[in-house]
């Protein structure tokens, strides 16, 4: 028989405890157990294990054909989903509030619908006469959507076996609750099994889920971490709410490739799709000023150009400022610390301040050069090159490493009208470059600054 007893959870990370503690000794986080029944059910015992029996296939009696996606005709979102939508798949869409999830969403459920799928949309958080007005403005009309205000688990289930959609969409995952449970709305027990029914649903089914998930301070996904495991695919939305760019990253995805990206726009019609993310980071780029320096990073097989500014000043201040805003703090301290070394560049005094421009967010050793030249060109008060592009690794003897991808970091930025580039040398052997580019392969830094901004 069943025994209940009484157990308290982390609602941060989930861990369990007989007593309950101030502070959760496995995520750090203060006053956050609360106390909860918790059912022990029996083990098997005299060989009742035995009994039970699944069907096993050997590797070659499985269908190897390639799996159906949908497609959401939103090529930006398509490019991140590898694709389009894995039937059957369990998608986890993470973002700040605000951000434009939601908007996103029934963007999907208009294309959707238009391909006559049948979608439902369900929402703890507002209400069928909330969601419509959203709908008016992002002119959603397809008549195959569905909406549903609801929070309680098995009145969702009982709906979906009703209407039977194509797309179900929960907005969002951790407004929903079962009644089996405990736990209050939200706990991590309640968004675990939330998502353990919708996982089972979609595999067994064939129902296409996306599950909206909150966003903590931290950046991570409200609740359990563990959510990120037991779905196929990882969407993170990107971007300062304050500006009007957006972007989606793919962090987990198991039918296609992850880390990459896609770029909207948030406009008042919703979220529009940046074909050309490159052109549209450069705009406003200043021109002949020292300090700005233009690479290619990569995102995924996507190769983006941005702009990288410095800004070196003296200071009578005993510790100088160091202020870095869109890539690792710790990278650009390394990286000036080789400037002292090897260039002889005395940086100690000075405040020092490196952006990339846009808002985004690039950590990629290929970053290396193009710093190292922005912190130079400013220090030294000589502009580099406009039509100029400098990426690769710096060591910390000064030394440029290879990065992968270089021819199409090179086509990329030739596209837009960028004719010289710096790179490291070992990527020079044997690379296909465009016809009319005129490339430059550097061994160190010190080749380096001696051709974006000289000495």
């Amino acid at each position: 028989m069943a025994k209940a007893k009484t157990v308290f959870e982390c609602e941060s990370c989930g861990y369990e405890t007989n007593k309950w503690l101030g502070r959760c000794v496995k995520c750090g986080a203060y006053n956050s157990f609360f106390e909860q029944e918790k059912i022990a059910t029996a083990r098997y015992g005299n060989g009742e294990s035995n009994k039970l029996s699944s069907k096993v296939y050997t590797v070659n009696d499985v269908d190897s054909a390639g799996e159906e996606r949908i497609s959401t005709k939103i090529g930006e979102l398509d490019r991140v989903l590898s694709g389009g939508i894995v039937e059957g798949s369990l998608i986890l869409v993470g973002g700040d509030p605000g951000v434009g999830k939601s908007t996103l969403i029934l963007q999907v459920c208009q294309t959707i619908g238009e391909q006559g799928k049948k979608v439902l949309y369900v929402s703890g958080e507002e209400s069928v006469a909330q969601i419509k007005l959203r709908a008016d403005r992002l002119d959603v009309t397809t008549n195959n959507l569905l909406l549903l205000s609801e929070t309680n688990m098995e009145a969702i289930l009982a709906t979906v076996a009703n209407t039977e959609p194509d797309l179900l969409i929960i907005d969002s995952i951790q407004t929903v609750y079962s009644s089996n449970v405990a736990s209050a709305p939200g706990s991590v027990t309640q968004v675990r099994e939330a998502t353990a029914h919708f996982m089972h649903l979609s595999k067994a089914q064939g129902i296409s889920t996306i599950i909206i998930g909150h966003v903590t301070k931290e950046g991570a996904i409200a609740g359990p971490k563990i959510l990120e495991h037991m779905v196929d695919t990882v969407l993170y939305f990107e971007g300062d709410k304050q500006a009007s760019y957006r972007l989606i990253r793919a962090v987990k995805n198991r039918f296609g490739q992850t880390n990459e990206i896609g770029v909207f726009e948030m406009v008042k019609e919703g979220m529009k799709e940046i074909l050309n993310p490159s052109e549209y980071m450069l705009s406003g780029r200043p021109k002949n000023v020292s300090g700005s320096v233009i690479t290619c990073a990569l995102s995924g097989s996507r190769p983006m150009l941005a702009e990288v500014q410095a800004l070196i000043t003296s200071t009578n201040l005993n510790i100088p400022r160091r202020n870095v805003s869109g890539t690792d703090f710790n990278r650009v301290a390394m990286l000036m610390a080789v400037l002292e070394k090897r260039a002889g560049m005395n940086l100690g005094m000075c405040d020092s301040y490196l952006n990339i421009a846009g808002g985004i967010r690039i950590v990629e050793p290929a970053l290396d050069g193009s710093i190292v030249a922005a912190i130079a060109s400013n220090f030294r008060n000589i502009p580099v090159k406009e039509d100029m592009v400098v990426f690769g690794e710096v060591g910390l003897a000064g030394e440029m490493r290879a990065v992968n991808m270089a021819e199409a970091r090179l086509v990329e930025a030739f596209k837009l009208g960028f004719n010289e580039c710096v790179l490291p040398k070992a990527n020079c052997k044997g690379i296909k470059k465009p016809k009319d580019m005129k490339i430059y392969g550097v061994s160190n830094i010190g080749e380096l600054l001696d051709i974006a901004c000289g000495r």
